[in-house]
């Protein structure tokens, strides 16, 4: 390949693919264009940043870009915007600094990752109303909580921003109020992990309003109150975050004719080609293939971005290497608790991919019952009852969480309920009781099976 490997993005994607292109061929030149000035940041890291966990923005970001210009040879370009790719030409145009160039590319990576959703609510535009999706963003909302003296807070959406920012702004000594349009929060990780959660935002202070539907915000230059019921209800927000989800910025793709999948992000193989030769895509952008269903998914996480990004540096390198799948495993933390999910859950999707569903919910202590600690764990665990194949959990406890990791490992390696309950999993009183609660439910679940 004589032209370079030129990457569009330079986040968990786009970053991952220079890193390992470069490591596996020194000699390939590789470009990365980031339109903004950060790269290679960690944004699951940005509402403990207002919160005041991490005390510097800057300690969010990975490897800085000096690290990659010097260390790792790559050629990065922040503040240098691709507007445009023509697959014929195999060239991108990029605008930087008021002007305009084209760069030929021998292979090409779109890592454009997804941007935040904002619906058509009036007064988005004042002062005080955010989303957070970006660096730049998380700095804004932690300025603004540290130049005002604010009292009450509007988070629109019950999803993963929307916890966690919960948690963080009430830490900030702000009364918080959720706004959410289900029936429950937390969405993927079904209802009895959601109710959990629920209770204990409600306990920690936080107003969490289900079926609640937000018209706009309203306030002079400044927001002040949150609108609700069409209209005709108002309650107080000196500051609102609008986190109702993000959706993949796939524009740049799909004007150069690259093909975007069901779930409208781009389409890819199992080595993240796209419909276009030399063409790839990754990250929030791109769409992964679900291990439970084996169809296109748009799950976007830091893991699945990561290791897509790798892989596709690795195939460019020379060696084809399969980006793998997904299985949405994912985890959340809210105040006390940790809430985690990996698989299909929700019945009715499992039946629309071709499965039986059956499930149970159980509560098991996560040390002995004699041991400093022990504390309760709720897991939902689900199968197909032809095939008795473990579809996907959801927990949730103060301790624990990470033990969804297990089912995470069955869900992938397809194990039926029998075979998860034979792991051999570690015991000892000041980790686990003899029985897993994992187990124990796999235990349960064998027996409804039965």
């Amino acid at each position: 390949m004589d032209d370079p490997f030129v990457i569009v993005g330079g986040d968990a994607a786009g970053m991952s693919a220079a890193s390992k292109a470069k490591r596996e061929n020194p000699d390939l030149e590789v470009i990365v264009f980031e339109r903004g000035e950060w790269v290679s940041y960690a944004a699951c890291g940005m509402p403990y940043y207002v919160k005041g966990t991490v005390d510097d923005l800057d300690d969010l970001v990975a490897v800085t870009p000096e690290e990659f210009r010097e260390g790792r040879d790559v050629d990065l370009r922040t503040n240098h915007e691709v507007v445009a790719i023509d697959p014929d030409t195999q060239t991108v145009t990029v605008e930087a600094d008021g002007e305009q160039f084209d760069q030929p590319y021998g292979a090409l990576l779109i890592g454009t990752g997804a941007r935040a959703i904002q619906p058509p609510f009036d007064g988005l535009d004042l002062e005080g109303v955010f989303t957070l999706r970006s660096m730049d963003e998380a700095d804004a909302i932690e300025d603004d909580v540290s130049a005002h003296d604010l009292e009450t807070a509007a988070i629109v959406g019950g999803g993963y921003v929307g916890v966690e920012m919960a948690e963080a702004l009430t830490e900030r000594g702000i009364e918080v109020s959720i706004y959410e349009m289900l029936p429950q929060i937390l969405q993927p990780f079904g209802e009895e992990t959601a109710s959990v959660v629920e209770d204990h935002l409600e306990d920690q202070g936080v107003s969490v309003h289900l079926e609640t539907a937000v018209d706009g915000f309203e306030g002079d230059d400044r927001v002040d109150e949150v609108l609700l019921d069409g209209g005709d209800r108002a309650e107080p927000a000196d500051l609102v975050v609008v986190g109702v989800g993000v959706a993949p910025n796939v524009s740049l793709a799909e004007e150069a004719g690259i093909e975007l999948g069901p779930t409208g992000a781009i389409a890819t193989d199992e080595y993240g080609r796209t419909n276009c030769d030399d063409v790839y895509a990754a990250g929030d952008a791109a769409e992964a293939t679900n291990v439970v269903t084996g169809e296109p998914d748009h799950v976007p996480l830091a893991l699945t971005a990561n290791r897509a990004g790798r892989a596709i540096g690795t195939t460019v390198a020379g060696e084809p290497t399969p980006t793998g799948g997904t299985a949405g495993t994912a985890i959340v933390k809210a105040f006390d608790l940790g809430a985690a999910r990996t698989g299909i859950i929700d019945e009715e999707r499992a039946r629309d991919a071709g499965f039986d569903p059956v499930s149970v919910t159980i509560e098991a202590p996560t040390r002995p019952h004699y041991y400093p600690g022990a504390t309760e764990l709720t897991i939902t665990l689900v199968a197909d009852r032809e095939t008795e194949r473990v579809l996907g959990a959801s927990l949730v406890g103060r301790d624990g969480a990470k033990r969804i990791d297990t089912v995470a490992t069955a869900v992938d390696a397809e194990l039926t309920v029998g075979e998860l309950l034979n792991l051999d999993l570690a015991y000892a009183p000041p980790f686990s009781p003899v029985w897993d609660p994992v187990l124990t439910a796999a235990k349960v679940l064998s027996g409804t099976l039965e």
